[in-house]
This record gives C-alpha cells, structure tokens and sequence, in this order.
C-alpha cells in the first residue's frame, strides 16, 4: 500500500483530502507545516502532497529534504509563476486548488506509477557455472529493466529483448527465468545466428533417424529439452523463415513434430526472444514472419547501450575491473583519473562486453599499479580525426569526428571494411577492428555490407 504524506495548515481540507486517499487504498500521514513534516522520515514516504503557502516555511523547502520521494505542490495561486517556480525547484507536478477529485487522484497514480518505474531492484541471477551475480547499473533506463523483469517474470507471457550486441540480453533471460513458476526447469539458450542454416531446424525441433544424410540416430530438439521451462532464442532475426514456421506452431499450438517424423508431440515452453534488429521493418521486407512477431511481442524489453547510460559506465568498470584482476592475479590495480575519465567519454560501441575487453587489456598491460589510458587500448576519445587505415579500432570506437566530410562511426567501419576485405580474411578484419567475427558478422547485416564471395578453386 502506498504511503502518502499530507502537508497541509488548514485542517478541513487536509481531513477531506486524507479520507480521498484512505477510500483508495492510500496509507495517509498528516502534517500541519513544513517543520513539522520533516520530524518525519520523508524518504520513507511514495508521494508527499504539499500545500505550498505554508505557516513558516513554504510547501517547496521539503523537496531536496525528500527526495528521492516526489513532491505535488498544492496551490491556490493557480499562477503560472508559481507552478513554474515550483516545478524549477524539483516539484514532480502541481494542482490548482479548488482541485477536481477525479483528476487529482489519476495525477497521484500517475506519479507513484512513474515512481515505481524508476525504483526497481537490480536482480541477482545464477550463471552456468553456478555462481551469483547482480545486474549493474542505476540509471533511470536500468531501473525499468529491472521493473519489467520483476513484473514480467512470473506472468509466464512470451518476452522480447530488444538491445545492441553487448548489452546483457542473456542475463535479462536469465533474471526472467529465475524468477519465473519455471526456476526448477531448465533454461536452454540458443544462439539463432551461430548455428548454420542448414541445421537449425534440426537444432531446435529434433530429427529422426534417417531423416536426411547423416542422421545416423534419432535427435531430440532443444525446443523438446526445454519442455516445462524456458526457451532462449539469442538473434532470432537470423531464424530462415521454414524454422520461423515451425516455432509459430510451438506458440500457437504447443506442439512441434521432428524432422522426419509423422507424430507431434506437445511441450509447454516459455519463449524468451532476443534480437538487435528491427522485426517489424524485416516482417515488411518479408524477411521476418509478421504473425509471428506479433506472437512474440507480447511483453517487450529495451536495453539501453552503454552510452547511454553515462552513470552507470564507471560503476561497471569498477566491478569488471576486480574480477580481471583476480583472473590474472594482479591485485591492487586502479585505474587513473585520466583512465576513468576516458571510460566515462568513450562512445562503446561494443557496450559491456567492449568494456570488460578493454580492462582485461588494462590489467594485462599494466606496469605499475594504475592502469593508463594506453593501456585500455581504445585510441582517441575525443578531438582527434583518426586515420582507418592506420588506426581502425580507434576509427570505430571514437565519437564521430568533425571532420570535412562529418563521417560517423558507422561510415568509419564501412569504409575500413570495404577497403581491406579483399586482402583480409574475416578474422583477421575482426582482429584488426578490436571485435569479434560474430560483432562484424553483425555490423554487416546492419549496415548491409555484403560479404566478399570467395571465388571457387578449379578442381
């Protein structure tokens, strides 16, 4: 029940106000003045609804004392100036009194929703090897996060992730899973973009034997394995469109039939989805089933990007940077005041998993006891226009340069990729780029740059 504090001097409408809220479930708390209000434990409280002509002090001398619960200014000066006056010192919203009893209460609920967004609790999650972890971060995009893990989890609904590569979609399937009716079963992971076209199908549906050349046995699926628990599907934009067909069956139906196989059997799976792509825009290039996007956009997830999230960077660095340093047995490692300072300016493009292999760089290249700028590897942060061919990490990492022709970082990896593909293999264009075949693989498919065809030897 949500906890309401009344400021308010003119006893009628303070009692008038209270049995409002009380009749809607609001746990109600009085003070007469400001000095008197903060006697109490403000902080403790949802919502404090303020007069803010007050004897002594006025109504807005309790926001900063409050914070971080929200204050309404009450008004009966229905002034713009001092709504505006009100709102600049922090007040979350204002009412003109008279007020209407109807609007006054959607505008409590309004706010304590809002608040209740912004309150969520990082969840703990298991991984593979057994061991807890917390999820990171307190940025007001991150809060929600953890507000839709901790509504969506036990609903049992269908959930799309949607976030860049790098930002943690598996941990947030894990969280849901975890805290989910389906803890006790298993949690299959699967990543739709590594497996080959080819076999993916069999990968996720089962075959029997003989089904095709080289089925020497029979096969279950990982759809089948994950019967009574939860099904992730990492990149589910890359599923070719048949494999896209036979999960819709699983979703509609609850059934699915192996490869080669006459006889259907039923499983009770909860799908978790994840993709850095736009399903609705490939449903329109056809690309993408449009009925089964609607069948997986039932509870929706966005991750923010790293850049994003400029008050969180330095709080994960730290973390990260004590378990680097446990794995290489190099305790006692700090980053430099200039170190940090590039932590917190550099665009990531590569999100947390870019930042975890720049501290993994720092603290096996570090000499002393700090960790430099140099050592993290990243190049120019800012003000400086770096050359692709000589530098291509740094020309996809740097914030976009002010250059002549104002390229960003997408027309930097671009233009390197095009430029050297010919004479470089895939891993080496990775190595060189400071990211993963699979980050590159992904970049292409964003950008649209194709892939140089090999051309066939003679035999």
């Amino acid at each position: 029940m949500p906890r309401i504090l009344i400021v308010e001097d003119e006893a009628i409408i303070r009692s008038a106000l209270k049995r409002l809220l009380e009749r809607h479930d609001y746990h109600v708390s009085e003070a007469a003045s400001a000095e008197e209000a903060r006697e109490l434990p403000l902080s403790d409280y949802d919502l404090i609804i303020s007069d803010l002509r007050l004897p002594g002090e006025p109504g807005t001398t309790l926001i900063e004392p409050a914070a971080p619960a929200p204050v309404l200014i009450m008004t009966s000066y229905a002034s713009m100036r001092s709504a505006v006056d009100a709102l600049k010192m922090g007040a979350v919203d204002y009412v003109a009194k008279p007020f209407d009893h109807t609007e006054l209460l959607e505008t409590v609920e309004r706010i304590l929703h809002k608040q209740s967004m912004q309150q969520g609790t990082p969840p703990d999650v298991t991984d593979e090897g057994g061991g807890r972890q917390t999820m990171i971060g307190h940025c007001t995009a991150m809060q929600q996060v953890y507000t839709r893990i901790r509504k969506t989890a036990p609903a049992d609904v269908t959930v799309l992730i949607q976030g860049e590569s790098g930002t943690g979609k598996e941990l947030v399937a894990r969280a849901i899973h975890q805290q989910s009716k389906r803890a006790k079963a298993p949690l299959i992971c699967v990543n739709c973009a590594a497996i080959p076209e080819t076999l993916i199908e069999s990968e996720l549906f089962g075959h029997e034997k003989g089904a095709f050349t080289g089925a020497s046995a029979s096969r279950t699926g990982l759809v089948e394995a994950a019967d009574g628990g939860t099904l992730f599907l990492d990149e589910i934009g890359e599923l070719p469109l048949d494999a896209q067909a036979r999960l819709l069956r699983v979703l509609q139906e609850g059934e699915i039939r192996k490869i080669g196989s006459v006889e259907t059997r039923h499983v009770n799976v909860r799908l978790i989805a994840a993709t850095h792509r736009d399903l609705r825009a490939l449903s329109k290039s056809g690309e993408f089933r449009l009925d089964l996007y609607y069948r997986l956009n039932v509870m929706q997830i966005a991750l923010p990007p790293l850049r994003e999230r400029d008050d969180d960077v330095l709080e994960i660095a730290d973390i990260l940077l004590e378990k680097a340093c446990k794995r290489h047995e190099r305790p006692g490692l700090r980053l430099s005041r200039a170190a940090r300072q590039d932590l917190r300016d550099y665009p990531w493009p590569g999100n947390v998993r870019e930042l975890e292999n720049a501290l993994e760089r720092g603290v096996i290249l570090a000499e002393g006891h700090l960790i430099h700028p140099d050592d993290l590897g990243l190049g120019p942060v800012t003000n400086r226009t770096p050359s692709p061919a000589l530098n291509p990490q740094a020309a996809i990492s740097d914030t976009a340069p002010q250059d002549e022709d104002d390229l960003s970082l997408e027309d930097y990896f671009q233009h390197f990729v095009l430029e050297h593909q010919d004479q470089m293999s895939e891993t080496e264009l990775a190595q060189k780029l400071g990211i993963s075949r699979k980050n590159l693989w992904e970049r292409r498919q964003r950008l649209g740059i194709p892939r140089k065809k090999t051309a066939r030897r003679p035999t």
